[in-house]
C-alpha cells in the first residue's frame, strides 16, 4: 500500500478492501499508513508491559486455564504487589494464547469420531482442547482471531462443532471453487463463524464481499458484483460485455461472499447461476443468511449446484456452560446452575442473545474490583433484554 501511495495509485477503494480483510475501520488503515510513512516501520509496534513467565504459565496449566484461580495462587504464594490485576492477567494471557503460546492442561486435544487426518491441520491451525460438561470439546484457535462483532471486549471466537464445520466447509469451497449455502435462524452465529473461517484461509486477501439491498434487480446485482471485484469504473454499459468482464474476473481463484442471500429474487439467483455455470469460473461463492436455503430452493438450477448446505444450529443445553466460559472470562466463575437458568429463560442457545447478556454484565461490573456475577445480577441483565421475568 505504501508503494501504491508513493506512486499516486492508492485510492479509497484499496483502503476499504484492506480494512474489510483485516477487520479494521478505514480511518485506522489510513492512520497505519501515515505512521508507517513517518517512522519507516511497517511492523506492528512492540508493546512493553507485564509478561507471564514460564513458571506462571505452567501453573496456569495446572489450574486448567482458570485465570482467577491462578491469581489466587500467586497471591497466596506471597507475590504481594508484584501480582498484576485480574484484568491485566486476563489480557496478557489472552494475548499470549492468540500469539500461539500453547497451554498444556494435562488433557489431550480431541477430535471425536474419526481417525482420519483433520482437514484443519492443512490450514496450519494450532488448537488446544477445553472439555466442558458432558464431554463436549471446544477448541480455541491459537494463531489469530477474526475481528468479529461480538459486542463486548475480551470475547473470543469459540470453536464449537458448528464453527469447526463452517471452517471446513469454507476451506473446501475455496479449494475447489464451489458454491455453498450457510443458513440457520437469526442470531445463531452464522456471520461470526463465517468471518472467522474466512480469516483463516491461506489467502484471506482474496476474499471479496458483495453487499446487496432488498430484492435487487439483475442490473443492480451486476453493479455490486463489479464493485466487489473492483471493476466498477471499467464495466461496459452493455449487459453482454459487462457479463463477459465479470466472467473474466471470476477466473481468478478467490472467494466471493454474499451475505443476506435470502434477499435475492429468482432472476438475480438465475443470474448468479449463469455466471457460475461458466467453465472458466474458479471463484468460490458463499451464500449466507437466515432463510437463504429457502430462497435457493426456489431456483432448482442453482440449488443443484450447491456443494454443501451448512446449517449453523443453536447451542444445545449441555454445551452452553462450557461454550460461554470459552467465549468470555466473565462466565468462568458463574455457577453452572445459573447458566442453565439463563439459557432456559432467555438464552435458548442463541449466541447473539448470550453476547448481549455478556455486554450488559460487563458494563455492570466495570470498575468494580471484586464483582461477582450472581443470580440477582443475571436477572437484571435478562430483564433488560426481555422485560421482567
Amino acid at each position: 500500500m505504501l508503494e501504491r501511495q508513493q506512486a499516486g495509485e492508492l485510492s479509497t477503494r484499496h483502503v476499504r478492501a484492506v480494512a474489510e480483510v483485516v477487520g479494521a475501520s478505514e480511518r485506522t488503515v489510513w492512520r497505519w499508513l501515515e505512521q508507517a510513512k513517518a517512522t519507516g516501520r511497517v511492523e506492528a509496534p512492540v508493546r512493553r508491559g507485564y509478561a507471564v513467565s514460564d513458571e506462571v504459565w505452567a501453573l496456569l496449566g495446572e489450574v486448567g486455564g482458570n485465570v482467577a484461580e491462578l491469581r489466587r495462587r500467586l497471591t497466596a504464594a506471597g507475590g504481594g504487589g508484584s501480582v498484576p490485576s485480574a484484568s491485566t492477567l486476563h489480557r496478557v494471557i489472552r494475548r499470549d494464547r492468540r500469539a500461539g503460546r500453547a497451554l498444556l492442561t494435562g488433557r489431550e486435544p480431541e477430535v471425536a469420531g474419526s481417525r482420519r487426518p483433520d482437514p484443519l491441520s492443512e490450514l496450519g491451525l494450532d488448537v488446544v482442547a477445553e472439555k466442558g460438561g458432558g464431554g463436549q470439546v471446544f477448541l480455541r484457535e491459537q494463531k489469530h482471531l477474526a475481528q468479529v462483532p461480538v459486542l463486548v471486549p475480551g470475547a473470543q471466537v469459540v470453536h464449537t462443532p458448528a464453527v469447526r464445520s463452517v471452517l471446513r466447509t469454507v476451506a473446501h469451497a475455496a479449494a475447489v471453487g464451489a458454491v455453498v449455502c450457510l443458513y440457520g435462524d437469526a442470531g445463531q452465529g452464522k456471520t461470526v463463524a463465517l468471518q472467522y473461517a474466512l480469516s483463516q484461509l491461506p489467502h484471506p486477501a482474496r476474499v471479496r464481499r458483495v453487499h446487496v439491498g432488498v430484492h435487487p434487480t439483475v442490473p443492480e446485482l451486476r453493479r455490486v458484483l463489479a464493485d466487489a471485484l473492483e471493476l466498477g469504473r471499467r464495466l461496459p454499459r452493455g449487459a453482454g460485455e459487462a457479463d463477459l468482464m465479470l466472467v473474466n474476473a471470476l477466473r481468478q481463484p478467490r472467494v466471493l461472499v454474499l451475505d443476506e442471500a435470502q434477499r435475492l429474487p429468482g432472476p438475480a439467483l438465475e443470474f448468479l447461476r449463469g455466471l457460475w455455470d461458466h467453465p472458466d469460473t474458479d471463484t468460490a461463492l458463499v451464500l449466507a443468511g437466515a432463510g437463504s436455503e429457502r430462497a435457493l430452493r426456489r431456483v432448482p438450477a442453482l440449488a443443484s449446484r450447491v456443494l454443501t448446505w451448512e446449517l449453523v444450529p443453536r447451542l444445545r443445553p449441555g454445551e452452553v456452560a462450557a461454550a460461554m466460559a470459552a467465549f468470555h472470562p466473565l462466565w468462568e466463575e458463574v455457577a453452572e446452575v445459573d447458566v442453565v437458568w439463563v439459557d432456559e429463560h432467555v438464552g435458548h442457545g442463541n449466541f447473539r442473545t448470550w453476547a448481549k447478556l455478556t455486554s450488559h454484565l460487563t458494563a455492570e461490573i466495570y470498575g468494580k474490583s471484586r464483582a461477582v456475577v450472581d443470580r440477582r445480577m443475571l436477572e437484571r441483565a435478562c430483564a433488560r433484554l426481555m422485560g421482567p421475568l
